[in-house]
């Protein structure tokens, strides 16, 4: 450490250098909160970044924090990254943790974790030993509520596993219990009962001629047709099963993989690759699926827009938030590609809503996931503890062009369809906010569709 000749700068980023390695390897057992997508950070990433680090204050007689930062960031760490939001949390991490401040003291890492003064190796341990605070989400700039989340996940799945290594004829007929194929047989019957007929998308489309399809209904006839498809696939899978277990066809793999799963109370994969993404069981998916078909079948009867649209209702939420903005252009012949959508939280919820706006539309059934929306003051607010994902009221969202867009005092919030994150991502709202929205980056604030 001593062979640097601007020895204090050296020793003082490279302590917040490996105090930023560790948190970015250990923030990913807060699984998606802590990163969408698993990278694999290691020793030689942090090896690389001090060589570097040591080149370029050896190179400068200033120290070149963009610089640094740029390469620890973008290429060192970042060259991992392959989801964009990511690598903002990694950038501002950096940005936090590598700045000026720090030579003269006054950065804290974590809270009560001040940069060290200069010492040698053995001063660095000990300081280390006596004043880094005890292991918590706050560390790593995230909320308690996290680490309730992930320890939660994991007992689920634990369960979960050890319901599935279960004897396959566990709890059949020599005690009076029903057998599996009939517990089966039984859950089978119930869908099917529940399960309606496919939307006649003749007739549908036939209500509105042509030249009078708005943006609006264009998205209805997509979801109409999506609908269709998972209706028919399921409607074909649990026909063929039923003949199956009445011995009248041959268990094929894919019905027994059915059978499988109807039994586990888990969505069959046939069914997932239709569907939309979703973490629901079996019985909570398909009450959701049937509540979404009812409200599909409410918009159609007269293709006039909801007083507040349930957005996880659909299989495409991105479709409806660009047909605001489809819709808004051709009424002021703006160009699509310089808008964008603006979100004001109301402080209504859904039964307040009486019409659907003139402008734009009303969107309901949102969570918060890593902080809460304070109603009293329309603001982001630290989470409650134990509230995992806190609702959020009524959002009005309406299309304006890009350069009257207000960027000052808010966070663009990621909104993504399940707790999974990563691949879910729909779209970023900007919320408003007092506190530095670097502190939402960190904490892993996001909207979820469903929880």
């Amino acid at each position: 450490m001593e062979m640097c000749a601007r020895e204090a700068e050296f020793k003082s980023i490279l302590f917040a250098l490996c105090y930023f390695h560790a948190v970015v390897c250990e923030r990913r057992k807060f699984g998606a909160q802590g990163w969408n997508r698993v990278y694999p950070y290691n020793t030689g990433d942090l090896v690389i970044s001090m060589n570097v680090l040591y080149n370029y204050l050896e190179a400068n007689t200033k120290v070149p924090w963009e610089d640094l930062r740029y390469l620890f960031g973008e290429i060192m760490y970042g060259g991992h990254i392959t989801d964009d939001l990511d690598r903002k949390l990694c950038r501002t991490y950096l940005v936090e943790y590598m700045h000026p401040d720090m030579l003269d003291g006054e950065l804290y890492l974590a809270p009560g974790f001040p940069i060290p003064p200069n010492s040698d190796y053995k001063g660095y341990h000990q300081y280390i030993d006596e004043c880094l605070p005890p292991e918590s989400p706050y560390l790593y700039g995230l909320h308690p509520n996290a680490e309730i989340d992930f320890l939660t996940q994991k007992s689920e799945l634990l369960f979960k596993t050890v319901f599935e290594m279960q004897p396959r004829d566990a709890g059949a007929g020599s005690d009076g219990g029903i057998s599996r194929e009939e517990k089966t047989k039984q859950i089978l019957d119930e869908i099917v009962e529940k399960l309606p007929d496919d939307f006649n998308l003749l007739e549908i489309m036939a209500k509105v001629p042509a030249e009078e399809r708005t943006p609006y209904v264009v998205v209805a006839f997509q979801e109409c047709e999506r609908m269709n498809m998972l209706i028919s696939t399921m409607r074909l899978s649990l026909k063929e099963l039923d003949l199956g277990l009445k011995g009248e066809l041959t268990i094929t793999p894919d019905m027994e993989a059915l059978s499988t799963a109807l039994f586990l109370d888990n969505v069959p994969e046939t069914w997932n690759k239709k569907a939309y993404p979703s973490l629901y069981g079996l019985t909570a998916w398909y009450a959701d699926l049937l509540q979404r078909i009812k409200e599909l079948e409410s918009w159609i009867s007269d293709f006039q827009l909801p007083a507040a649209v349930w957005l996880a209702g659909f299989f495409n939420p991105q479709s409806f938030l660009t047909a605001i903005m489809q819709q808004m252009a051709r009424k002021n012949e703006w160009p699509l590609d310089r808008m964008c959508l603006q979100c004001d939280v109301t402080k209504k919820s859904r039964e307040d809503m009486s019409g659907a706006p003139r402008e734009g539309a009303y969107i309901h059934g949102l969570f918060m996931e890593g902080a809460r929306w304070d109603m009293q003051t329309g603001l982001i607010q630290e989470a409650r503890l134990k509230e995992l994902a806190p609702p959020v009221p009524v959002i009005f969202i309406k299309a304006i062009p890009v350069d009257r867009q207000d960027t000052r005092m808010v966070y663009e919030c990621p909104v993504y369809k399940t707790k999974l994150r990563g691949p879910t991502f729909v779209w970023t709202f900007n919320l408003k906010t007092k506190e530095k929205p670097n502190k939402w980056v960190l904490g892993g604030v996001a909207l979820l569709l469903q929880v």
